[in-house]
């Protein structure tokens, strides 16, 4: 049953409010970074034959109409591949939605709706991502800080722009030192965001390139937050090779059918590049410093619960 009196309780509130102006600014921001690095934003895709496999996920969202099946956008990430046909840096506020397990109703920083801040560069490495994904950061920070003061007075909140280059640590560098279940020991243990790379294959999805050079490993990335606020972004460099890219799917049990319209593009030739997307609900958590990521958007939707 949908909770009337909670949901008014929540926008009416001073939080959101003030989540709501900074993450306002946080979207001027990004956008005003990226249009001088010479990006051009396009609109999402909302319903697609084909979305993110995320395989750990098992419920989709589907609808069909005029005989034809559409999934509701995980991510962007075959489109993002196919854009840069178009232009060879790209950019999307992309909303996704991914149907979260009931368990998730109280981490504080899962929601079933969410926005990506999607983008992919043509040609690009993965080095290169993480050097303009950092200079993105530190430019969405300043902004907030010179834009925000009243707002993160009211959270308590005191932010400084991290130093750049962050630091890296390779997957199994940190699975060694916090355990298989990394990810939130590693962010409490830092003050500045720090790069997590170097996946296993096993562990992601069959778009992010293998190294030709240490197989088994890929040329991947997570940006974790410091503080205990886990992952801001990921991405990587991604397979675009026609053979490759049918040999991971392969390699997942997925029938290559399942992506037969992005196989077709494929087999026309693809463009190397790299990308990543950027959560901007756990964006803005992490800048406020709140806790529950509900507080951070209008109509937010936690797993289980009935929202508008």
């Amino acid at each position: 049953m949908f909770d009337v009196d909670r949901a008014l309780n929540l926008w009416r509130s001073e939080t959101l409010r003030r989540a709501l102006h900074l993450q306002s600014v946080v979207l001027d921001s990004s956008r005003e970074f990226l249009r001088s690095q010479g990006f051009i934003e396009i609109l999402p895709v909302i319903i697609s034959p084909i979305t993110d496999p995320l395989t750990d996920y098992r419920v989709r969202g589907e609808v069909e109409c005029y005989g034809f099946k559409y999934q509701i956008t995980k991510s962007m990430i075959f489109h993002k591949q196919m854009a840069i046909l178009s232009h060879p840096r790209i950019f999307c506020f992309s909303p996704n939605v991914r149907i979260e397990s009931v368990e998730r109703q109280n981490s504080g920083k899962h929601l079933i709706e969410f926005v990506q801040l999607d983008l992919e560069v043509r040609e690009a490495t993965r080095d290169e991502v993480m050097a303009l994904g950092e200079a993105l950061l530190r430019s969405i920070i300043r902004a907030v800080i010179e834009r925000c003061q009243p707002d993160l007075e009211f959270f308590g909140r005191k932010l400084t722009v991290p130093e750049s280059p962050f630091p890296r640590i390779t997957y199994r560098e940190a699975e060694a030192k916090f355990g298989p279940d990394f990810e939130e020991k590693l962010s409490r243990s830092h003050n500045e965001p720090i790069w997590v790379i170097d996946f296993p294959l096993e562990g992601r999805e069959f778009y992010d390139r293998e190294d030709e050079n240490r197989p088994g490993t890929l040329v991947d990335m997570d940006l974790i937050y410091p503080e205990g606020f886990g992952e801001a972004l990921s991405g990587g460099e991604r397979e675009y090779q026609l053979e490759r890219i049918c040999y991971r799917i392969a390699q997942k049990g997925i029938q290559l059918e399942a992506f037969a319209p992005y196989l077709e593009v494929a087999k026309r030739g693809l463009y190397p590049s790299a990308g990543f997307g950027l959560g901007i609900e756990r964006l803005t958590r992490y800048l406020c410093g709140l806790r529950q990521i509900e507080l951070t958007r209008l109509f937010a939707k936690l797993p289980g619960q009935l929202s508008l």
